[in-house]
């Protein structure tokens, strides 16, 4: 993209001139541009299921995402976007998520045929008509898509300042920019979608550094070594030439050969030696598998039946009689602890941060397969994710009210932001905070986002009711439940259900564990 003719408003710059005594309405907002990589190669490749890919993540994607973070989609551009936010928080996570969601889409495809979009995002005063913006603001989100690599979201300094500590990923700092058109240099930054990435591209380079450091340490220390054991060598050299007197041949020769022990002396190193020598391999066996796997704490449910759905949501409806068999569910969403286990053992796709007792965040209903596979694996149980007949079941704890408490919100029974909780904050309390529902489960409403086993489906049409997960529906989205820390009080109703695509890690997205009996 380039100028405002670049994304594609059809204006040239001279149309920005307005004619004396005329005012457009302005206003400050988040501009989000996104374009794709390599289109005009993709559709010499195949054009027409180019076009339609395209077209769907449009639909299926590009338009609900940016819906759902309260943004406006101006216009689509053929092979790009243009959207509008009032807030920049709201702007840069919708870019994340267009983003993720899009390594998911492109998992079943040809390397050399994905769809990746850059994105650049901008805060700057803008120019409204009914069908289009325009003005620097503009542009600059434009220049920063330009320069952002495929997969890549790009913010200015604007939007840095705006969100660095309100969000949940990493920020790399690439300096300032001098781009086509544009009088100033733009401070840009490269948004990390994990949390950790930032440490990790910052330990890489220290590592660099550090190794850098340490061969050039290592040859001077080398080379100190090598005079300070040279220049002993030299005298004895000199000694030995002189004719040995018998009081220091003794002294001097004595110590070459290695004298045979005597009978009694024989004895005394050996067993002081062994048990040094075997204690090791002893213990090692028995403390490896105690720390690898340790398993959640689980809640057995005898099941039964239960009306599931609301009226509250299209998406909750129709409600209808289900019935579950016994299970046992994760008394707590899943630790920091437990997840950090599954990635030292190479099991789990990153390593979480924040406290061993809150739970793990920045989850994928794909990394949190990962983790039910390595647990079940090797303990040699039946651990999965919970069905979303399941989940609600144990959220209701036996009851039909709005909440499991009641028709009214109430302090205490469940980490939200206007549940008494603290929105600003990045990473939720620790597990069992709040008080448990009536099946002693705690945490299920609020706190995180909870992945289930069923792909999306809009409503309860067709839906099974014997409690078993459902298949079909949009296998590229999964359902998540509960509501998170960050969310109001509508979220945290056991009824309540959302998704999100398979492959996203999203700041506020955890999981907790069923097992079969």
């Amino acid at each position: 993209m380039g100028e405002i003719r670049d994304f594609k408003s059809g204006r040239s710059q001279s149309d920005n001139t307005q004619p004396p005594g005329t005012s457009m309405p302005r206003r400050l907002a988040a501009i989000v541009v996104g374009d794709i990589a390599g289109y005009s190669r993709l559709m010499q490749l195949d054009e027409e299921g180019t076009h339609t890919r395209v077209k769907r993540a449009e639909r299926d994607l590009i338009e609900p995402t940016i819906a759902e973070h309260h943004g406006k989609l101006v216009k689509t551009t053929g092979d790009g976007f243009i959207a509008m936010f009032d807030s920049p928080v709201e702007a840069v996570r919708c870019s994340i998520v267009i983003q993720q969601n899009m390594i998911g889409r492109n998992a079943a495809v040809a390397r050399d045929r994905w769809i990746e979009y850059r994105i650049g995002v901008n805060l700057g005063d803008v120019i409204i008509e009914p069908d289009d913006i325009y003005g620097d603001g503009v542009n600059v989100a434009s220049r920063l898509e330009g320069i952002a690599a495929p997969g890549d979201v790009f913010i200015s300094g604007g939007i840095y300042e705006q969100i660095k500590h309100k969000m949940v990923c990493g920020y790399e700092s690439l300096g300032d920019k001098k781009v086509k058109n544009i009088t100033d240099p733009i401070r840009v930054y490269r948004v990390l979608p994990d949390a950790a990435a930032y440490q990790r591209t910052r330990r890489r380079r220290e590592s660099i550094l550090l190794t850098l450091l340490g061969l050039a340490i290592a040859i001077i220390a080398g080379g100190v070594l090598w005079y300070l054991l040279a220049q002993p060598r030299s005298k004895p050299i000199d000694v030995a030439q002189a004719p040995p007197s018998p009081a220091v041949s003794p002294a001097v020769q004595q110590p070459a050969p290695s004298p045979p022990p005597a009978p009694g002396q024989a004895a005394s190193p050996v067993p002081r030696a062994a048990p040094a020598q075997q204690a090791s391999p002893q213990a090692a066996p028995s403390a490896t598998p105690a720390a690898s796997v340790p398993e959640p704490e689980m809640v057995s449910l005898q099941g039964g039946s239960f009306s599931m759905g609301s009226n509250d949501d299209p998406s909750e409806r129709p409600i209808r009689r289900v019935t579950v068999k016994p299970f046992a569910m994760g008394k707590y969403p899943v630790t920091v602890r437990e997840w950090n286990a599954c990635a030292a053992a190479k099991a789990c796709g990153f390593t979480a941060s924040g406290k061993d007792d809150i739970p793990v965040t920045n989850v994928s209903w794909s990394d949190a397969k990962q983790y039910v596979a390595w647990l079940a694996e090797g303990t040699k149980k039946a651990y999965r994710l919970p069905s979303e007949v399941e989940w609600e079941y144990a959220a209701r704890g036996g009851t039909q009210s709005k909440y499991w408490w009641g028709d009214q919100m109430q302090s205490g029974h469940a980490g939200c932001k206007d549940c008494g909780g603290d929105a600003t904050t990045d990473q939720p309390v620790k597990v069992g905070s709040f008080k448990p529902n009536p099946f002693g489960l705690y945490d299920m409403g609020g706190s995180v986002d909870q992945w289930v086993e069923d792909c999306w489906h809009r409503n309860y049409q067709g839906a099974p009711a014997d409690g078993a997960v459902w298949p079909g529906g949009d296998c590229g989205s999964h359902v998540i439940r509960s509501g998170s820390w960050k969310n109001d009080a509508r979220y945290v109703r056991p009824a309540n259900r959302d998704n999100y695509g398979t492959n996203v890690r999203y700041p506020t997205h955890g999981f907790r564990v069923a097992l079969s009996p």
